[in-house]
């Protein structure tokens, strides 16, 4: 019978079914793997070059292959074009036989969005602000008005008629009120008063400023009248793109003479108008205006950066970095670790120590200052970032392989490998470290979580990679500078956690698969 080319010892294959046994870990396992797989073929769900292009009767595959321009207008030019507005040429918009297939989000990671097509998805309002009437009166000790200023809306008469009047006759003052006047007029020092009082036009605001001692003593205190902050709500109208009327729903609320007055103001954008009641209100026409950071829009759903970006195709992008950045950092520092502990763990003497002396000098080093010299001297870039992370990264898992090494030299199948004379370099890596591999496969998924982590941190720090590369961190860096940016905290934030998450879940499974304790019992 024909030995299979592959296969698992028995151990490893019951820690396997250990593994699809938890079954949170091994969905996670399923869900990274297909969010990593996504992510490598990001250039078919997000990209600014078409997807196919049917152009004078040939067939043209412009994300697979450069073709410039001259290629589709014949106009001599040899510079990439810009699909996304050679689209709208009457090549392609006014000819059957001529097309382009985009990818569902036809915008790549680089791609700086036209503000005219956000522009179009944006609708003019019509703002009407009802203006919040104010006024003043001046009374006397025996609350006589003596003075007035806009105060007959209040009292329900007209402004000639108000001096004379008694306040009382009009609002019922409560008594915090009283008191506070009564102590302006014996001159003494007085708080700040507010009361809302029920008159004739409805509720309105009566309060007193603060009152400090002086010489000579007050004859009048003066009272300001306020209509309510919660009557004054704003009625927000859409518009279409001449100014008519897109909402009738909220417009068909407002009174006919509002609504008349309104319609006059429109044409100079700003003005005010005044309702059958009377009341008086400011008129403002709002066109919209694009700038970058913007909110999520049609075609735009995780919103715009602060670059003019699509954010999705930045967060996608950025998966396939740091995922690959992942993996290459661990694989790298694993190698480099495995092969130092395994030297030490199998030599010992001098060596060990050699090597251990070695390692705790290496780790005092500062990695960020390090990571800071070499980014000034030969740039940011993502070897160089791989490189200086993984020299420093393999020290961890050097200490537990050394000790696996130390535990399985002194085994017998070590010695017999030694009796039949097999090199010690072979005997490391044939023998001993299939043995040893428990450490390496525990620590795999904690070790792609911490690398992403870190990854982002650097990003974060402006010490990553170089722009205008996609990158996690990068946008939430952006957020800090535009705090009311939300979509730039919540979605690059939320696609930092699920792939940690699931990072910890796998490394949970795996960890419980390759424990021996809970499978053990006492006899």
């Amino acid at each position: 019978m024909k030995r299979p080319l592959f296969q698992f010892d028995p151990a490893t294959r019951k820690r396997l079914k250990r593994f699809r046994a938890k079954k949170r870990a091994w969905r996670a396992l399923i869900a990274l793997l297909a969010l990593y797989a996504v992510s490598l073929g990001s250039e078919l769900i997000c990209n600014d070059r078409p997807l196919l292009v049917r152009c004078g009767g040939r067939w043209f595959f412009p994300f697979l292959q450069f073709h410039p321009e001259d290629t589709f207008l014949n106009n001599g030019s040899q510079t990439r074009p810009d699909y996304l507005k050679l689209r709208r040429h009457p090549l392609f918009a006014e000819s059957k036989s001529n097309f382009m297939l985009f990818a569902p989000v036809p915008y790549g990671p680089y791609t700086v969005i036209d503000p005219a097509d956000v522009l179009a998805e944006e609708k003019t309002r019509l703002v009407i602000q009802p203006r919040r009437r104010a006024g003043s009166v001046n009374v006397d000790s025996s609350r006589v008005i003596v003075r007035s200023r806009a105060a007959g809306y209040f009292m329900g008469t007209s402004d000639q008629q108000v001096n004379g009047m008694n306040l009382t006759s009009v609002w019922p003052l409560d008594r915090n009120l009283e008191e506070a006047m009564e102590m302006r007029f014996s001159n003494r020092e007085a708080p700040a008063v507010t009361q809302t009082i029920k008159g004739p036009r409805g509720t309105a605001e009566i309060s007193l400023s603060p009152y400090t001692p002086r010489d000579p003593p007050p004859g009048d205190v003066r009272l300001i009248l306020r209509e309510p902050v919660s009557d004054s709500r704003a009625h927000v109208i859409k518009l279409n793109n001449d100014f008519s009327i897109a909402d009738s729903k909220a417009w068909n609320k407002l009174d006919p003479q509002l609504q008349e007055q309104v319609l006059a103001v429109i044409p100079g954008r700003t003005g005010q108008a005044v309702s059958s009641s009377g009341d008086l209100y400011d008129v403002t026409v709002k066109e919209p205006q694009v700038r970058w950071p913007h909110r999520p829009v049609r075609g735009h759903l995780l919103g715009i950066d602060t670059a003019g970006r699509d954010v999705f195709a930045r967060i996608l992008y950025g998966l396939r970095i740091s995922m690959t950045f992942g993996f290459l950092l661990v694989l790298c520092s694993m190698c480099i670790g495995i092969f130092m502990g395994a030297a030490q763990g199998y030599h010992g003497g001098r060596l060990d120590i050699t090597i251990q002396r070695f390692i705790e000098i290496w780790s005092a080093l500062p990695f960020l200052y390090i990571m800071i010299l070499m980014g000034s001297i030969y740039g940011r870039s993502f070897l160089l970032l791989l490189f200086c992370y993984g020299i420093f990264n393999w020290i961890g898992i050097s200490y537990y392989m050394r000790g696996e090494f130390l535990r399985l030299r002194r085994q017998a199948f070590v010695d017999a490998a030694r009796c039949m004379g097999i090199p010690s370099l072979k005997i490391m890596f044939r023998h001993i470290f299939p043995n040893a591999l428990i450490p390496v496969v525990t620590f795999f998924p904690f070790s792609l979580v911490g690398a992403i982590g870190s990854l982002t941190a650097l990003d974060y720090l402006g010490f990553g990679l170089p722009p205008p590369t996609p990158s996690w961190g990068e946008l939430l860096q952006q957020a800090q500078q535009f705090r009311w940016a939300w979509w730039l905290i919540l979605y690059p934030s939320l696609a930092l956690f699920i792939v940690m998450l699931l990072g910890v879940f796998v490394g949970e499974g795996v960890r419980d698969a390759y424990d021996p304790k809970p499978f053990s019992r006492m006899e």
